[in-house]
């Protein structure tokens, strides 16, 4: 059956029993003034009539569309859907409409996305494409028309950015492996190009030279997010350093890679080569054996950036200091036997290490 058109606010006018004027602004929150008896005539009509607000119009009447826009990087990365989502959820509780817009690779216009999300008189805007990091033309956009939170660094700075302290989380999980008695441990990066790599980089670096270990070159190979070219760098790892017993790798996803390149060079996991990874995507605890990895709160993390965006554009006045939340390293057995001697937690961390036990 096909439905007809949504009931009008002049039709709720009449029933009401009141111009069109007032029943527009009160219910779509403009400055009115009216009896409790004719608010509760104009409530009944909307009701019974099933009309609901136009959010256009409240929009042109509160000078706010009560929407936010999110400019992000490729969404089938399952860490950065899980980001949106926890964003998306987050508004939606508070009223708020979420237009996204995707960058799928680092050739796509960012100013163009940012544009139309500005067009589309959005109140405030998320920053969730790493491919941005370096993009002045666009940071000089976000100062200029919008409140903006940013997950990554913006050239130029004085934008608040939520996340988690990465070089902390490079640094735990090499520590860990240190720990377990490792003193050959590579690492399979993600593209050097970001600055959540570099980050990671450099606690691994820290926490080699902390035990004494000169964190080598050899010891360091670029991947690019896929499993493809985790596995490549793995081999590469193998060639240079035959003798390591241990990789922390960059992404869950990568890490179907070097499992793919220990089981093709005759390397057991965890008997021959230990493995501890980022991100604890969901099936993280389903790979054999099941895999160590940081646990980053994406979706903890989306509802940060919605909240600190909102208040910014309540006009708050905030610092650009990074609003970081805490990681941990859920322990599985890619490292060995659950249970297995660790190092203590450093006072002040914001990061823990947890053993999971399936």
């Amino acid at each position: 059956m096909v439905k007809g058109p949504y009931p009008s606010l002049k039709e709720v006018a009449a029933r009401a029993g009141v111009s069109f004027q007032t029943a527009s602004k009160f219910l779509n929150g403009g400055q009115v003034r009216v009896s409790p008896e004719t608010a509760e005539r104009i409530t009944s009509a909307a009701r019974e009539l099933g009309y609901s607000p136009n959010t256009i119009a409240r929009s042109l009447v509160q000078r706010a569309s009560s929407t936010i826009g999110i400019v992000a990087g490729d969404l089938t990365d399952l860490a950065l859907s899980q980001f949106v989502v926890g964003a998306e959820r987050a508004a939606r509780r508070v009223g708020h409409a979420v237009l996204v817009g995707t960058l799928a690779g680092d050739e796509e216009d960012g100013s163009e996305v940012v544009n139309t999300l500005i067009e589309r008189r959005v109140d405030g805007i998320i920053a969730a494409a790493p491919q941005l990091e370096e993009d002045t033309a666009v940071a000089e956009l976000l100062r200029r028309y919008v409140s903006v939170v940013s997950l990554h660094h913006v050239p130029g700075g004085g934008i608040p950015t939520v996340g988690s302290n990465h070089r902390d989380l490079g640094r735990m999980c090499t520590e860990y492996l240190l720990g377990l008695g490792h003193t050959c441990i590579g690492t399979v990066t993600g593209p050097f190009r970001r600055l959540v790599v570099r980050s990671r980089l450099r606690g691994f670096e820290d926490a080699l030279r902390q035990a004494s270990i000169e964190p080598g070159e050899d010891l360091v190979v670029e991947g690019d997010w896929t499993p493809a070219g985790a596995a490549s760098a793995t081999r590469l790892l193998f060639e240079r350093r035959p003798q390591l017993t241990a990789i922390f790798v960059h992404s869950d996803v990568m890490a179907i890679g070097v499992y793919s390149a220990a089981a093709a060079t005759g390397r057991r996991i965890p008997e021959d080569l230990a493995v501890v990874s980022c991100d604890d995507i969901p099936f993280a605890q389903y790979m054999t054996p099941p895999l160590t990895s940081v646990r980053i709160p994406f979706a903890e993390t989306g509802a940060r950036a919605v909240d600190v965006l909102l208040r910014r554009i309540n006009g708050e006045e905030l610092t650009a200091e990074a609003s970081l939340l805490p990681v941990e390293l859920i322990v599985r057995a890619s490292c060995g036997v659950v249970g297995a001697p660790r190092p203590l937690a450093r006072r002040g961390s914001s990061s823990q290490v947890m053993e999971e036990k399936l």
